[in-house]
């Protein structure tokens, strides 16, 4: 810490480990700051149980921090028939809208029709869309001529187009939000510390009574009390499953099919609109989208079976094909590989069907499960970012029925906003260019600190590095620059320009800590790799 703060800071790492070590025992445990485990330590903090949440790496640091930046019901389960997770995915889009108004807004898509039966058929769709969200819609559904159509989507195949169809969904900063998510249960009290890996379970009387976790930075060793254990650990549940079943001897199937889904990224010139565009069917039967995102254009996304878990997967040169294919055919300028500023993958923890064969993932619910096992141990896996919330009411209702908690009543979160939460709209847009805005009603505190007049990108000062590492957990330049601010996912090679100084800010923040800008410096370079 620096000098001028005269009392640590609630994410300063001595003060976090030191409420570690403290003999306490909490009601609730929580594996995994991704998504669903940040929702799950917000909810029950909101709801006044003592609450600690152990991340392996850094918060979001996998599949929540890789989505598509979308907020939606999905249209692609309403296509499916799974109209009770759309409803729900509706009804959750707007809570989070409301909530997070900073770093999630309304976006416009635009489906363009190159057959005289798509816009009629697409739209009845889209309409039955509107009508299950009802009062929470964000828009009606418009059938477009063609010259509307290419007037929001400029850059279009003109060529046979015969008109679109508009709809409205959203989108948001998922990195910013898991991080909005963790600062906002730790204002309720939760205590939540990442680099910091869960290594076994405790038991008492053979059921779960804690973890047991290591500080990744220092070696030191800690044993956590816990009334009840939550699994949140995404497409890593099957692990902490597999040490709980052999505790009490049992070989547990896998739950997890995980899924690969890549992103390209490329300038906002290939579609320069503040309408997103939406093929539902590809020539593989896939769902392609164009999103306007943080003054860039993401292209995906793919749906491919993956059978390792590697924290940074890599794409397949045929993903990178057919995304790059599939734009294309509807895109005038078509994009290519030379011209992808990052590519990023997620692993989406898709939950496998009894008796499952392996095989494609496309087809496999994008539900969510909640299990408890014999010991106790609470796992969650599959959904989406949208239903965060509604995972986590799920979760603690679980943890309620096998009498590991006592019940307190639901919604505490349903109209809590978030951290930064702007008490008025905000003017900016997710499609514009990453600033300050990204900071809703704290941007004045993060220009009061030193370095807000220095730039180091477009939106990027050091006073947002300073912030990151006194208010937002940040340990390492990847922090920094992938989910802090979002450099590394919208230009690889810039942030990999942008790391030497990073590290020299966090040097200063951080005085003997490892920032680790070689590390970066590689995973920056995979990030602008294109398999071709």
């Amino acid at each position: 810490m620096t000098a001028e703060t005269a009392a640590p800071l609630p994410t300063d790492r001595a003060h976090l480990l030191a409420r570690l070590a403290e003999p306490t025992t909490y009601d609730l445990a929580v594996v995994g700051g991704g998504a669903t485990g940040l929702g799950v330590a917000l909810d029950a903090a909101a709801r006044g149980f003592s609450v600690v949440l152990l991340e392996s790496h850094d918060f979001a640091k996998g599949t929540s921090s890789r989505a598509t930046k979308l907020v939606h019901g999905g249209v692609r389960y309403l296509a499916q028939g799974n109209i009770a997770l759309v409803r729900e995915a509706l009804h959750e889009r707007t809570t989070l809208l409301k909530n997070a108004s900073h770093l999630a807004q309304p976006l416009a898509f635009v489906m363009p029709s190159y057959k005289l039966w798509e816009t009629p058929f697409y739209g009845t769709g889209l309409k039955m869309y509107d009508a299950l969200a009802g009062k929470a819609g964000l828009g009606a559904t418009e059938c477009l001529g063609r010259m509307e159509t290419l007037r929001c989507l400029p850059t279009a195949v003109a060529e046979g187009l015969k008109g679109g169809v508009k709809y409205w969904d959203g989108q948001f900063d998922d990195a910013r939000l898991a991080l909005a998510l963790a600062r906002t249960a730790a204002a309720r009290g939760a205590l939540l510390v990442n680099y910091c890996p869960v290594t076994d379970l405790r038991y008492e009387a053979g059921k779960v009574a804690g973890v047991v976790c290591e500080d990744a930075e220092s070696g030191r060793r800690f044993e956590v009390r816990a009334r009840c254990v939550v699994n949140a650990t995404g497409v890593w549940v099957d692990a902490l499953r597999q040490r709980d079943g052999e505790a009490a001897g049992r070989q547990l199937p896998a739950m997890v099919a995980p899924s690969q889904g890549v992103h390209l990224v490329v300038d906002r010139e290939f579609l320069p609109s503040e309408h997103a565009l939406m093929v539902p069917k590809t020539a593989d039967g896939r769902v392609l989208f164009a999103v306007p995102w943080l003054g860039k254009l993401i292209l995906g996304t793919t749906d491919s079976p993956r059978h390792d878990l590697a924290r940074e997967p890599v794409a397949m040169r045929e993903e990178v094909a057919f995304i790059l294919g599939e734009a294309a055919r509807y895109l005038r300028r078509a994009p290519k590989a030379e011209d992808v500023r990052s590519i990023w993958v997620g692993l989406r923890p898709l939950v496998k069907p009894q008796n499952d064969e392996g095989g494609a993932t496309k087809g496999i619910s994008r539900e969510h499960t909640v299990l408890a096992s014999p010991s106790g141990l609470v796992t969650v896996t599959g959904g989406k970012w949208t239903t965060y919330r509604a995972m986590a009411e799920d979760v603690l209702d679980k943890c309620f029925e096998a009498g590991l908690l006592p019940r307190r009543a639901a919604g505490a979160t349903a109209s809590l906003p978030v951290v930064g939460a702007p008490t008025q709209p905000p003017r900016h847009g997710m499609h514009e260019p990453q600033g300050l805005h990204s900071y809703g009603s704290e941007a004045a505190q993060v220009v009061a600190l030193p370095g807000a007049d220095v730039a180091l990108a477009e939106g990027f000062s050091e006073a947002m590095v300073r912030w990151a590492v006194r208010h937002e957990y940040a340990r390492t330049v990847e922090d920094v620059l992938a989910r802090r601010v979002r450099v590394l996912f919208l230009n690889a090679r810039l942030a990999q320009r942008l790391a030497p100084r990073v590290a020299a800010i966090l040097a200063e923040e951080l005085p003997g800590h490892d920032p680790q800008l070689a590390a970066f410096e590689a995973l920056a370079q995979q990030y602008a790799r294109v398999p071709r």
